[in-house]
């Protein structure tokens, strides 16, 4: 990320809501650096948080884009315990590992962590959860402090490390069992037949071969 769009992102609001269509707030910087982005595409940061954008890059100030949303109050997300079923679907998608729970266990959010991004809504296969507005009476910047933004960029951040580190566990586990199937293939197979081991073992040396490759990209 280059200095333009470091200043950027440090102006977005942090809530990693997708909203602007990009992945992420550092995303959608970058995307404006580049020129490839208009800035009036965070409805969370809302026409303040336009304001600083134009600062930073020099573009005009222009309304909000309502294809992106509209700005609002602060929301947290509830979880309705009654009707949670356990299925992790929300804990998976939120940005901020805001909801804690675990398989066919109730959840529930940790509201200082949530940023009200809306992620969960759509994924609730129960339709379980609910947003709780903080404070109707302001919206955007007004609503939202830097504090709350750098905390939200920090464990968005270490969200991102965590679901890094458990790919390449899951990576390494599925390689040390492919070598163990490799080293006796013919133990770990109900074909006998020379050929057809041959082939087995070609297609796991290939799977092998491909993933040393990712893991050393």
């Amino acid at each position: 990320m280059n200095d333009l769009a470091q200043r950027l992102n440090a102006a977005l609001p942090q809530t990693q809501c997708t909203r602007c269509g990009y992945p992420d707030c550092a995303s959608y910087a970058q995307a404006i650096a580049d020129g490839d982005a208009r800035i009036n595409q965070c409805p969370p940061g809302g026409v303040e948080g336009i304001a600083r954008l134009s600062v930073i890059t020099g573009s005009p100030v222009e309304p909000l884009d309502p294809s992106c949303g509209i700005e609002g109050p602060v929301t947290v997300a509830v979880i309705d315990e009654d009707w949670c079923i356990g299925c992790t679907l929300c804990i998976k998608v939120c940005p901020t590992d805001a909801i804690l729970g675990s398989n066919k266990r109730m959840h529930t959010v940790i509201e200082p962590h949530c940023t009200g991004c809306e992620l969960c809504l759509p994924v609730c296969p129960v339709d379980c959860i609910t947003l709780e507005v903080v404070d109707p009476s302001v919206s955007g910047w007004q609503a939202w402090t830097t504090a709350q933004a750098e905390q939200a960029k920090e464990r968005y951040l270490l969200r991102q490390q965590r679901l890094e580190r458990e790919k390449m566990e899951n990576e390494a586990r599925l390689e040390a069992k492919a070598q163990q199937k490799l080293a006796d293939l013919p133990a770990h197979s109900l074909h006998t037949d020379p050929a057809t081991l041959d082939k087995k073992r070609a297609i796991i040396e290939a799977a092998l071969t491909r993933a040393r490759a990712r893991r050393n990209e």
